[in-house]
This record gives structure tokens, C-alpha cells and sequence, in this order.
């Protein structure tokens, strides 16, 4: 919720006369932080005469007792700072393990890590690993245009012509209700045996090819079984491309009829419900099939539209929406007499996964009224396109027109517009069953050098809004060697359960000529494609020499991120690319704006900069210096960063040579030395190849111990400097349990726990029994205490995780600790580098005590002091308790230590929760800023499905006038409905499934969403000062002071005497959301390249082929078949849906 006003939760600033150093924050806001007021705070002495009383004044119930002043909160402050740093001082240790590493300063070297050479060569490494797939890409796509253009076409050809492997042909023998099964299926199919590979994450074949055709294409069609028998010969050279590269992951053929062949060979993952995919529709073959399109889509919505008509308008345009990638742009307009956008948008946008969602959505709200105006409509879509002061794709300009019919064919709009040079393509789309002459619909279409197409029922939908291909890949075609380019796509999630993939694509084009002397084929035979895991990427990037916060990132001509950390969608759907956006993966500022451009544009670049990062568990926001070093990949479309914090310009290198520590340092890892040495964590890394993962560390620490006893350090098949390091500092913080620990008693100190942990990977927890309680990453680089120590000079106070929604913690059940964490800083030959963090773990009962009686006026460890009747005395949070609230806050604004008891089962939750009046009234005056983000990468349970949803899961239901109307009978709306009753007898799922649910994937139970997230930080104010929160009656003095060197600030407020003045609470908790609003997004669209080529025009197209009567209407005895098929409620044999261009046929 919207913070309020401040009014009722507004305070007056009282003095700030003592400015309290912070070190390693600038005091400046930062990025989008909300500045203070502009007004400085008031001195106390300029205040209403009433205020000049306040520190006097009695507090109600406790007459003898005044609010504390200043100086003496000043003092308690004082006290807490000194007894924090004491206890660090004697068990962090962070001295003694400084002496530690100098005295084994022979034991390591420090290496320097380069920006500009590591950036460099990593990009050459990536350069190299793409290289080789588009190697393997070129010697496919030669071998089919050839094995296509040596094929003799087979009018004759039969199913039991054709052996080949059917990915379905299992899960389909296994369906009682499958097509196959039904019909007895004559296909000859393969049957394999697979066998489990790790690389492809599930069982493969290798010595055949696979093949998968969509449900809604018929594999005996002569179309399809010539497509069968000419891609066979493909299999020897997909075998031969693996020979030669053993790391090749799927190398796919996707033909433009619709068959995908890919190698190995491995059974489909077969859906619950019916399987929809269709590799045309997939993001890798969209974006090499064509070049960017720049489109305009008009539906008609005039009255004549209604009912079916309509709905199947509104599917059509949501399936044409999703043969769109982000390098297109689109815009939706509707039209009767006259036009108007569908929804916000009032040009071209970009066609990602949030405006498509937009589109989608507005167009369901479309509603049919007022008479056919063809004008209205294209004078739009041509405004549209000629708009030069947008982004847009400026490549293939096409309008889309979807109507029921009309009859004038604005030719002077053409002739105005678009003629003589014709470079928009008007594709028409004749939609539902009616008696208009579609004769001006396909003049318009072949004029403008577009196609025309009939949708007569929901069954013809997808592949007739995605057969627009076709005609846009003509020029590249014909532009030969030109066009074949290699182009890699976004990230995607795979289909077969590889994960997340980028694709290699080349397009295939059809080299036959129909006779001699005759013209070029200019159709597209389909696209090459060959994956690349991003895991294999990443392994090409350095681990663990850049320390816990440095990282290398990647991003394309959209700004989306090809590598980085934050890349972690929770969930996804195969059917849309994962697009990330540079800047949302990191919090956006205009430094960040500015890298992201450089590296779009192709530059090198290296820039130092201040900005705002996330904590790993999101629940802080650190101010940081971080260092950006890019570069170009060349040959791709993709340029490599790296981020290094100042302290990870150096790191250590071991360097043991001397097999006897070795072994002697090894024994420390061993669960025997663990009783009076502490307990060990180590990082679950690669060390080695033999070594079996776990995520139990006991279980992976024990596979680690077994396998040393077979190999050593310096075995060639594990990785060294891992193992080096690793041993060195299992050595290093043993020394810290023999030199500090060990000699100490942790209970005089109510401390739970000492810990250490390492850039080598080891975490060290003393006394052994705290490991029990120990729920940190055993991995220190994905542990947020580790990561928020290095970025923040002195102490850092972590409370335990709580959520609002969840129990208080149990005090009595368990001992709570908190975490106070530190990060050892060395100086070794002038050069800098933090490769520890240590500290300790606050037994949190023990410690509220203490903080009580340190922030109170005791003089002595005696009694309280006490205020007789007759004195005067200043309230503390000992004796007070009842009436006065003192509390120390972490930057984050969750609660560390209260003095009231019932809140200690509150520790760890955001302080809106606890006391909102007091947290807001810390907002209003600047001590806590706040940071708003949006996560796009969640996961959501999926919502109640409405009625208004994109996929075409109704049924047009007739009204009884409808049925009383005898137009309605003739313009065969009757049969329409019989035919779509028909398909959802055949494809059940249409009528009742989710398009996620009928991919048959995890999405059926989850669902991507977008979360907003907020997170609190200390703001620009170091002063310590009074303030009032002003609410007449219900009024309250608060005092509020930052202790040095660490991240706390120390409260002291006057208990609320009523709830009068409750404001506005602040909320920290993530949650839902729509995200920014996208249509004042759209208005600054972030800054993207599109590809660097386009085919879009070449003079010696030939257009004559646009769909005269391309579709294939039904006979008067099909359909009279089929309703009796229909009446008998037997399923009948579906006709084929694909459209056999005699141009394909060779």
C-alpha cells in the first residue's frame, strides 16, 4: 500500500548536534532513494515553548521519571557500541586471523585478476565453444538443401514406405483415446532402447534421429511422408556432426510443414492433456524463418461480426500474436467505420511476453457494432507503419486484416499508401462460415504481395495464422548465400528438459526448379538448429577467483541477460523465451543504463560506479562500489561483462607443496577433529569428477574424505586450486581455534556459537554442538551474512529469518540466536583483499538482558538504580520498561533486541510489524530509505481460469433468437457450431484445459507472475536526535541514534498511550503485482538493436502464388459424414491441416 501523508505519523526533528561517522557509506542517497526533507532539522531551542518542557515532563504512570535526554541516550549508545566491539574483539578473532595468514604467508600467493584480459578471454573461450556449433550448423543445412534437391517427389507414397522413429509412438500406443490407436496406424515405427546420458538429462538413442509432428497435422499425408523421406539422410549427418564435436547437444531440424527431426533420438515428453507443440511456433524457428516484422493486425468488429465469428477473431489474433518475437514490433487496432487501438497502446511496441499480455487481454474486450469500413481500418494500420519517431523493427512491414467479409477493395488507400513500391505486405483472413464473396479479400492480399487465408472453424486457427512465414522468407530465399547467416537466439527453456538453452539457427531454402530455365524456388524448406546450454556457457567462466560478489554476465540486442546470477526463473513455460531485462536483474540506475547501451552498441568499455544490490536473501539493500569491464563476442550478437568489487581485485592462490601438511591439514577435515576443533562445513563444489554430489553436506563431506584416500591434491582430475585452497584454510582456521577459541568461555559472553568462514570454502563452526543449529549455506558464496560482511565495513547484525505470516519464535523450545559477522581484511605488499568473514552468534535472551541493563542508568552490576518519591530521575530501559521502548533495529528495519519481553518472539521481523507508528515516523525523518523492485522470475499458484481467456476453450452457444433466425441457419453459423463440437470431441482438452496444462507441463501448478519487492536501507541521516511523532493526545517522543561500526540503530521512544494516531504501515513483505504499468512504459521504451540483417524486398519475388483458393473446402459428402459421425458420437478420422502449396511438391 501507498504510504500516506505526513500528517498524523509526521514528526518534528529535534538538534542533531553530534554527527556519528558511518564508515563505508557515502552520504549520499542513492539511487532512487527518497530524499529527505528539504527543510534541515530544527534545533531543539527553536521549537513551541511546550517542547522546551518535554525532556522534563513526567512520562504518565511513572511521575518521579522524565523522558531521557540527549547526552544520556548518547551514553547508553556509547556503552552498547563498546560492549559489541569488545566481545568481537576477543572471539571474531579478526586480528589473530590477520597474524594467522601472515605467518603462512609462504603457504599462498596472491594473484591479481585483470578486468580487461580476464573479460577477453572469456569472450574468446565463448567465441571458440559458438564456433563449433555453427560449423556443425553449416554442414547440416548444405546437406538438406542438398538431400532435398536430389529427392524425386511421390504422388504414390504410402505410410508403410516410411520407417522412421515416432517420438509420440509411446506415449500413443499407451492412450487408448490417441489418433493412432483409433485408426491403426500403418507408419512403420521404430522401436529403440534408450540409455541415461547426463549431458542431455534424459535417455537417448545415438545411432537414429527422432521424429515429432503436431497432433493437428496428419503423418499420412503425401506432403508429410515426402518430408519423411528425403530428411531420413539427415542421420548420418547429425551422427557425423557429434563425431567430430562430443559435446553437441540436440541438433534439430524444424521443416516449414511442420516436422521436427532431431537428434539423438529420445522418446517426446508426452503432455497430460493434448500435445500442441509445433516447432513453427517456437521462438529459435520464428527468428530464423524471417527477418524482423514490423505489424499492424485490423479486426473487424462491425456487425455482421458476432457470436462465433467473433471469437474465433479473438483467437486468431492471440495465436498471431505468439508467432511474434522480441526483435518485432506489433500494434492491434479494431475497426467498423472507424479504427481504434484495442488497447493502451497508440503505436508499435515492442512484441515481448508483458505487451502481448496486454494485447491479449484488451482483445478479448472487443465487441461487435456499426457497419465494414476497410478504410477506417488500413489508413490506420499505414499511419502506423509510417511512423519514423518510434522504435520499431524497420525491417518486413505487414498488415493483418481479419473480417467476415465486404466488398470494396480500397484500392486509392493502396494506391495512396503503399503502391507502386509495395513494401507492406497485406495479408486478409477470411474468418468463420458465411455465403460473402471473398473475392475483394484475396485481390487485396495478392496486390499488395501478401496471402490470403480461410479460417472456417477453431480447428484451422494456428496453422493458418503462422503460414505467413512462408511468404517472408521469399526474399531471404532469394538473396542465397547472402541470408545464410547463423543468428542466436534468446534464452529459452528446452523441450525436451535440457533447461535453458540458446539456439544456433541457419535457415534452409528449397534450391529445386520446377524445369529448366524456369524461375528460383523461393520457399523455405524450415531451420537448422543446434543447442547450447547455458551451463556450458557458465563453465567457461571463472568460479571462485572472483571472489563471492564478482560475477560475468552477458546480454543480447535486447538488453536480456544471457548469463548472470539473478538469472533464476522459478518457473517456466517452454512456449514463451525467458526474457530478462539487464536491468531488471540488477537494481536500475543510469550508470547501469549507460553500460547496458555501450555493450548493445558493440563496445568495449570499463566504468567504476556507486550503486544498489540486493542482499541474497532480498531482504537488505547494500550501498557498494562496484567495477563493469565488457566486451564484444564476436561473430554472435552478444556482449560478455564483469562486475568486481574494489576487494576483489586480489585473491590467494595456494600453493602446498609440502605433502606432510598436506596431510596434516587434511586430518582437520576429518569428523574425529571435530569435537575439539569444531565443526567443519565445506563448500559442495567440483572439486573433482569422481566426486559425487549431495546436498546433505555430512554425506558430501564424507564422499569428499573417500575419495582423498584415493587420489591426491594435485591429481589431474580434480581441480587444484580448489583443493589447495580448500586445504589451506581447513589449516588457517584451525590455527584460530588453537590461538582464540579454544581457551575461552563462550557462556561468560552469552555467545551460542564462533564461527569462520573462507573464500576456500570452509565454514568452521565452535563448539562442535552449535553445528546443530547451524542453518547457513555451507557454500559461503551463496550465504547473505557472507556476502553483506564483505560489502560492509565493522559489524553486521543478521536477526533470524521471521515471516508475518508465521509463528513468533518459540523461546522456550529453542535458542535463538543472532548473527554478528564481520569481514577480515589483509594487507599484504600494498595490495588489498578480504578472504574471510568471522564472528559470532548472540544467544538472544542473554543478550536482551544485557542490552537492557547497558542502555539503562546503572553505575555498578547492582541492583537498578531507584528514584525515590522525592528525587528526580530519568526514565532507562531497565526500570522503565513499562513506559519507555528501546530497541536496536538493523538496516534492513527488522528487529534485533527489544527490552520488552513479549517482543522477543518477535526478533527478525520488519518493525512496521511490530510498532508501524514509530518505523513510519523513522521513515518520514530520513533514517530508513526505501527501494521498490519488481521480480519477474516468480512462481504463482495459477488462478481460477475466467471466461474470457485467450485459448479457445468456450463454445459459442446460440440464444433462441438466433435459432428462430433463418440468416443464421444460412450463413451456416449452424454448421460451424456442429464442426466445433466436433473438434472438441476429437481434442477434448480445446473445450476444458489450460494452454499451460495442455503443454502437459509444471506450469499446470505454477504459473510465472511478477512480485514487488521492497526493501528498507539506512538513509542519509548520521545525526542523533529527538523527534515527537505529533498526534494531539496520542503523542510520542522518540530518540534515534546509529552505533558506530556496526548496522544498527538504537531506538528509545515513549510507549504508545493509545491508538489514535495508527498511520499507514509500511510494508516490507513481497508481494503480488502487475508489475509497472505498461503502457507508460511503452512511452520510454529501453534502448535495443535489432539484428544487424535484413531480407525484406528482392526484385525477382514472385507473388503470384497468394492463396486463390488455397484452402480446401469440404465436400458436400465429408460433411455430411461427418455430422452423421457426429450424431453417432463416433470419432472420426480428422482431416489433414496442412496446406500442401503445390510450390512445396518437387
Amino acid at each position: 500500500m501507498a504510504v500516506p501523508a505526513r500528517t498524523c505519523g509526521a514528526s518534528r526533528p529535534g538538534p542533531a548536534p553530534t554527527a556519528l561517522p558511518w564508515p563505508g557509506r557515502g552520504p549520499q542517497p542513492g539511487p532512487g532513494a527518497r530524499r529527505p526533507p528539504s527543510r534541515p532539522p530544527r534545533p531543539l531551542l527553536l521549537l513551541l515553548p511546550p517542547l522546551l518542557l518535554l525532556p522534563l515532563l513526567a512520562a504518565p504512570g511513572a511521575s518521579a521519571y522524565s523522558f531521557p535526554q540527549q547526552h544520556t541516550m548518547q551514553h547508553w549508545a556509547r556503552r552498547l557500541e563498546q560492549e559489541i566491539d569488545g566481545v568481537m574483539r576477543i572471539f571474531g578473532g579478526v586480528q589473530q586471523l590477520r597474524e594467522i595468514y601472515k605467518d603462512n604467508r609462504n603457504l599462498f600467493e596472491v594473484q591479481e585478476n585483470e578486468p580487461q584480459k580476464l573479460v577477453e578471454k572469456v569472450a574468446g573461450d565463448i567465441e571458440g565453444l559458438l564456433d563449433r556449433k555453427v560449423q556443425a550448423l553449416k554442414r547440416l543445412a548444405d546437406a538438406a538443401e542438398n538431400f532435398q534437391k536430389a529427392h524425386r517427389w511421390q504422388d504414390n507414397i504410402k505410410e508403410e514406405d516410411i520407417l522412421y522413429y515416432d517420438a509420440k509412438a509411446d506415449a500413443e500406443l499407451d492412450d487408448p483415446e490417441s489418433e493412432d490407436v483409433e485408426r491403426g496406424s500403418k507408419v512403420s515405427t521404430l522401436r529403440l532402447d534408450f540409455v541415461e546420458d547426463s549431458n542431455f538429462k534424459n535417455k537417448v538413442n545415438y545411432s537414429y534421429t527422432a521424429v515429432q509432428i503436431p497432433t493437428d497435422i496428419y503423418k499420412g499425408s503425401t506432403v508429410i511422408l515426402n518430408e519423411l523421406n528425403w530428411t531420413e539422410a539427415l542421420e548420418n549427418v547429425f551422427i557425423e556432426n557429434r563425431r567430430q564435436d562430443p559435446t553437441l547437444l540436440w541438433q534439430v531440424f524444424g521443416s516449414a510443414t511442420g516436422v521436427t527431426r532431431y537428434y539423438p533420438a529420445t522418446p517426446w515428453r508426452a503432455p497430460k492433456k493434448i500435445d500442441l507443440y509445433d516447432v513453427r511456433r517456437r521462438p529459435w524457428y520464428i527468428q530464423g524463418a524471417s527477418s524482423p516484422k514490423d505489424m499492424v493486425i485490423i479486426v473487424d468488429v462491425s456487425g455482421s461480426v458476432s457470436g462465433l465469428t467473433l471469437k474465433l477473431m479473438k483467437t486468431s489474433v492471440c495465436e498471431m500474436l505468439d508467432t511474434l518475437s522480441d526483435d518485432d514490433y506489433v500494434n492491434v487496432a479494431s475497426f467498423n467505420e472507424k479504427a481504434q487501438p484495442v488497447s493502451c497502446f497508440t503505436h508499435l511496441v515492442q512484441a515481448n511476453v508483458r505487451n502481448k499480455k496486454v494485447f491479449k487481454e484488451a482483445v478479448q474486450g472487443m465487441v461487435a457494432k456499426g457497419t465494414t469500413g476497410y478504410k477506417a481500418g488500413f489508413e490506420y494500420a499505414f499511419d502506423q507503419l509510417q511512423n519514423s519517431n518510434i522504435t520499431r523493427a524497420n525491417c518486413n512491414k505487414m498488415i493483418m486484416m481479419f473480417t467476415d467479409g465486404g466488398e470494396d477493395r480500397v484500392q486509392d488507400v493502396f494506391e495512396k499508401y503503399n503502391w507502386p513500391n509495395r513494401t507492406v505486405r497485406v495479408f486478409t483472413f477470411s474468418v468463420g462460415q458465411h455465403n460473402y464473396d471473398v473475392t475483394p479479400l484475396q485481390w487485396m492480399a495478392c496486390a499488395n504481395k501478401g496471402y490470403y487465408f480461410e479460417i472456417p472453424s477453431i480447428g484451422a486457427i494456428r496453422i493458418n495464422t503462422q503460414e505467413y512465414l512462408d511468404v517472408l522468407g521469399r526474399p531471404m530465399v532469394l538473396a542465397g548465400k547472402e541470408a545464410k547467416q547463423v543468428q542466436w537466439t534468446n534464452v529459452y527453456e528446452d523441450a525436451l528438459g535440457l533447461g535453458l538453452v540458446v539456439t544456433g539457427t541457419l535457415p534452409v531454402f528449397n534450391l529445386t526448379q520446377d524445369g529448366p530455365g524456369e524461375k528460383k524456388n523461393q520457399l523455405i524448406l524450415g531451420v537448422m538448429g543446434i543447442d547450447v546450454a547455458l551451463n556450458d556457457i557458465k563453465r567457461l567462466t571463472p568460479n571462485y577467483t572472483l571472489g563471492a560478489n564478482g560475477y560475468v554476465f552477458a546480454i543480447d540486442l535486447n538488453g536480456y541477460v544471457l548469463l548472470h546470477p539473478n538469472l533464476k526463473p522459478q518457473t517456466t513455460n517452454f512456449r514463451e523465451p525467458v526474457t530478462l531485462d539487464f536491468l531488471d536483474a540488477e537494481l536500475e540506475d543510469e550508470n547501469k543504463e549507460e553500460i547496458r547501451r555501450s555493450m548493445i552498441d558493440g563496445n568495449k568499455g570499463h566504468k567504476q560506479i556507486r550503486t544498489l544490490v540486493k542482499s541474497l536473501d532480498e531482504r537488505y539493500v547494500d550501498e557498494v562500489v562496484r567495477n563493469y569491464t565488457w566486451v564484444p563476442i564476436r561473430s554472435t550478437n552478444y556482449s560478455l561483462g564483469l562486475v568486481l568489487p574494489p576487494y576483489s581485485t586480489f585473491y590467494l592462490q595456494a600453493n602446498l607443496s609440502d605433502q606432510i601438511l598436506q596431510v596434516k591439514y587434511f586430518e582437520f577435515l576429518l569428523p574425529s577433529s571435530f569435537e575439539s576443533e569444531g565443526h567443519v562445513f565445506i563448500a559442495p563444489r567440483e572439486y573433482c569428477k569422481d566426486l559425487n554430489a549431495s546436498d546433505n553436506n555430512t554425506e558430501f563431506l564424507k564422499n569428499f574424505i573417500e575419495l582423498m584416500e584415493k587420489v591426491t591434491p594435485d591429481s589431474k582430475q580434480c581441480n587444484n586450486f580448489l583443493l589447495h585452497n580448500l586445504i589451506l584454510d581447513t589449516g588457517i582456521t584451525q590455527q584460530l581455534v588453537e590461538r582464540v577459541w579454544r581457551d575461552q568461555d563462550l557462556n561468560t559472553y552469552s555467545l551460542l556459537a564462533v564461527f569462520a568462514a573462507t573464500d576456500g570454502g570452509i565454514t568452521r563452526v565452535f563448539p562442535n554442538k552449535a553445528a546443530e543449529d547451524w542453518t547457513e549455506n555451507p557454500e559461503p558464496f551463496n550465504a547473505s551474512f557472507y556476502r553483506r560482511s564483505l560489502d560492509n565495513r565493522g559489524y553486521v547484525f543478521r536477526p533470524p529469518h521471521q515471516d508475518a505470516l508465521l509463528r513468533p519464535l518459540e523461546l522456550e523450545n529453542d535458542t535463538v540466536g543472532i548473527l554478528v559477522s564481520t569481514a577480515v581484511e589483509l594487507s599484504l605488499g600494498g595490495r588489498s583483499l578480504r578472504p574471510a568473514v568471522v564472528g559470532v552468534k548472540l544467544d538472544l535472551e542473554a543478550w536482551a538482558e544485557k542490552f537492557k541493563v547497558l542502555a539503562s542508568n546503572r553505575t555498578h552490576q547492582d541492583q537498578p538504580q531507584k528514584c525515590g518519591p522525592s528525587s528526580h530521575c530519568e526514565m532507562d530501559c531497565e526500570v522503565n520498561n513499562e513506559d519507555l521502548l528501546c530497541v536496536l533495529i538493523d538496516d534492513g528495519g527488522f528487529l534485533v533486541l527489544s527490552n520488552q519481553n513479549h517482543q522477543w518472539d518477535q526478533v527478525g521481523r520488519f518493525f512496521s510489524e511490530v510498532d508501524a507508528n514509530l518505523m513510519l515516523a523513522l521513515y518520514n525523518n530520513s533514517f530508513y530509505t526505501r527501494k521498490e523492485s519488481y521480480d519477474y522470475q516468480a512462481a504463482c499458484a495459477p488462478q481460477p481460469p475466467g471466461n474470457l481467456g485467450a485459448a479457445p476453450r468456450g463454445v459459442f452457444v446460440p440464444t433462441i433468437a438466433d435459432f428462430l433466425n433463418l440468416a443464421w441457419w444460412t450463413s451456416a453459423a449452424a454448421w460451424s457450431l456442429f464442426q466445433q463440437l466436433l473438434y472438441g470431441l476429437i481434442y477434448h482438452s480445446w473445450f476444458h484445459a489450460d494452454p499451460a496444462e495442455a503443454e502437459g507441463s509444471p506450469e499446470a501448478r505454477e504459473s510465472s507472475c511478477v512480485m514487488k519487492q521492497t526493501q528498507y536501507y539506512f538513509g542519509s541521516v548520521n545525526a542523533s536526535y529527538n523527534a515527537i511523532i505529533d498526534c494531539g493526545n496520542c503523542s510520542r517522543l522518540f530518540h534515534a541514534q546509529r552505533l558506530t561500526n556496526t548496522n544498527l540503530l538504537f531506538v528509545v521512544a515513549e510507549k504508545p498511550l493509545c491508538s489514535q494516531c495508527e498511520a499507514g504501515r509500511l510494508l516490507q513483505k513481497e508481494t503480488h503485482s502487475d508489475g509497472p504499468e505498461q503502457c507508460e512504459l511503452v512511452q520510454r521504451p529501453r534502448y535495443r538493436r535489432g539484428p544487424h540483417i535484413c531480407f525484406d524486398y528482392n526484385a525477382t519475388e514472385d507473388t503470384s502464388d497468394c492463396g486463390r483458393g488455397a484452402s480446401f473446402p469440404p465436400s458436400l459428402g465429408v460433411l455430411v459424414s461427418l455430422q452423421l459421425l457426429l450424431l453417432l458420437g463416433l470419432p472420426p478420422r480428422p482431416q489433414p491441416q496442412v496446406h500442401a502449396h503445390a510450390s512445396r511438391r518437387v
